[in-house]
């Protein structure tokens, strides 16, 4: 588990500034997406400037890893790969 977690670690380390979808799972049948852009790696959470709250939000490898959240670049239309 934790090759997988440094592997979608620096899948987000390498796009670090560009601009992303997220799509968050609020439960049965409910999704919010926002904008924003990867702002900074860390070693066990990375921050996404959300352009709709003016304001940088943090999100955990894991959270990508269980599906809680989503991710795409949009620059390159490509998803973390699992």
């Amino acid at each position: 588990m934790y090759s997988n977690l440094a592997r979608i670690r620096d899948q987000i380390a390498c796009h670090l500034g560009e601009t992303v979808r997220i799509r968050t799972v609020k439960g049965r049948r409910k999704q919010e997406e926002k904008h924003g852009v990867i702002q900074a790696v860390y070693p066990k959470v990375f921050t996404v400037y959300i352009t709709e709250y003016q304001r940088p939000v943090s999100f955990t490898y894991a959270e990508l890893l269980t599906r809680e959240i989503q991710l795409e670049f949009i620059s390159s239309q490509a998803n973390i790969v699992l």
